[in-house]
């Protein structure tokens, strides 16, 4: 078994690995960059005229012979760990005729990011894996093991091939709602594999402790509970465990519960996967707002339907703005323009509750200064949806790898002072066989 990782050894973000038998080759994840080779953020849109050969060229798309004509493919499968675009961004570049391995849950989730946002990223043929159910393409066995993640229906995979073996963390952590699913992978995980490749996000921040779910609801519970004051949430729609903790909030508050049509197609998506309160008749205190950008967007796209699904359950800015400190409502930037129409809202809460590195960017940092200028409080109440410290040593020893190689961190030198087990530094795009 050989295998190369195209990009992720010294940075995160743009994850994919290429692995292959004599006879047999496969990708695990296809994303897209997150930052420039500078440390800026990374922009497509600079780049998005440009061909794939000058894309492959600049660093962009990986090198693969047979990756992206539309010619005989000699990659044989793609298998995308989770619906984050930096696991699978970049596959609209792909040759159609490669089949694409991921979760039922994780292509409806990239369906919904192509109507509801300018990504697009259609998937020409397609299977579907279950969680410990092993499948093969080639020679080359793939098990999926489901993991606690800030992402819904999120990965690792065990790749064996010729009685080698090779353990793909993908993005993982520990405190999610999901911990239960971590606690009984430590459990179980494949033991003494060859290769671990392992996130470490984390490595190199400061360490600490990650809040828990439970932590951010409690939390989340003091701020709804003040009096005369709605509270805005400004959070990631597809950030499915940090929606129930804010649903479960407003339940022990008394409170109701506000989405626009975006977030609300997200849950009654999802709730077919999991057990999820989505705008209906079973969870009365969930209302959906129709955005003005939202709805928008769907009407010139001709889908006026998926707003009418939600009529029965629909919530005014006049509802909204006649008792505001009833509601607590998921916003973004997008939605400032209903903010503007809804009265009597000044002087509320907003509840940042996404990673702070976002606030670099303008669309943030305006929005969160147009509502500072409405006098509303800023709180950040968040965790991270990936593994801290303590969890990363617990992926290591439950795995017990021969070597520990870095994946997904921009501190891969910091894993031979951290793990006690050998570590292997590798470069994009070094070959390792054995």
């Amino acid at each position: 078994m050989n295998f190369k990782i195209h990009r992720g050894t010294q940075e995160i973000g743009g994850s994919c690995v290429e692995i292959w038998t004599d006879t047999t080759r496969i990708v695990l994840d296809f994303g897209m960059p997150l930052v420039e080779k500078d440390g800026s953020e990374f922009d497509f849109r600079k780049y998005e005229k440009l061909s794939i050969d000058e894309l492959k060229q600049k660093g962009i798309l990986p090198n693969i012979d047979g990756f992206y004509d539309d010619s005989k493919p000699t990659i044989n499968g793609v298998i995308i760990s989770h619906p984050h675009l930096d696991h699978y961004g970049l596959i609209n570049f792909l040759n159609p005729k490669v089949k694409v391995y991921l979760g039922g849950a994780t292509h409806k989730i990239i369906e919904l990011t192509n109507i509801f946002t300018p990504s697009k990223n259609e998937i020409k043929k397609y299977g579907y894996y279950k969680n410990e159910r092993p499948f093969s393409i080639g020679d080359i066995i793939i098990t999926p093991f489901l993991m606690d993640h800030s992402a819904f229906d999120a990965y690792a995979l065990l790749i064996e091939a010729n009685g080698k073996t090779m353990f793909y963390s993908g993005d993982f952590r520990g405190h999610g709602r999901k911990a239960k699913m971590f606690k009984w992978f430590k459990h179980n995980a494949p033991k003494n594999v060859d290769y671990l490749l392992m996130e470490g996000t984390q490595i190199g921040r400061k360490s600490k402790k990650e809040k828990s779910e439970s932590d951010i609801e409690t939390e989340l519970i003091l701020k709804f509970n003040e009096l005369g004051k709605i509270n805005l949430v400004y959070a990631s729609g597809q950030n499915i465990d940090r929606l129930v903790s804010i649903f479960k909030a407003c339940q022990k508050t008394g409170k109701i519960f506000v989405v626009d049509v975006y977030v609300a197609t997200v849950l009654k998506a999802l709730a077919q996967y999991s057990k999820l309160p989505y705008p209906s008749k079973s969870f009365p205190n969930i209302k959906v707002i129709f955005s003005k950008w939202t709805s928008n967007r769907l009407a010139k796209q001709n889908l006026k339907q998926m707003l009418y699904r939600f009529k029965y359950f629909k919530i005014t800015k006049k509802e909204i703005g006649s008792n505001p400190s009833k509601y607590v409502m998921v916003v973004r930037p997008s939605m400032k323009i209903d903010l503007q129409r809804i009265k009597g809202i000044d002087g509320g809460n907003l509840i940042y509750s996404m990673w702070d590195g976002y606030l670099k960017k303008k669309g943030a940092k305006d929005f969160i200064d147009y509502l500072k200028g409405r006098n509303f409080a800023i709180f950040h109440i968040h965790s991270s949806g990936h593994a801290d410290l303590n969890a990363l040593k617990q992926m290591v020893n439950a795995v017990d790898p021969k070597t520990l190689i870095p994946i997904h961190t921009f501190n891969g030198k910091d894993y031979k002072n951290i793990f006690k087990v050998p570590v292997k530094e590798l470069k994009d795009g070094e070959i390792l066989s054995w």
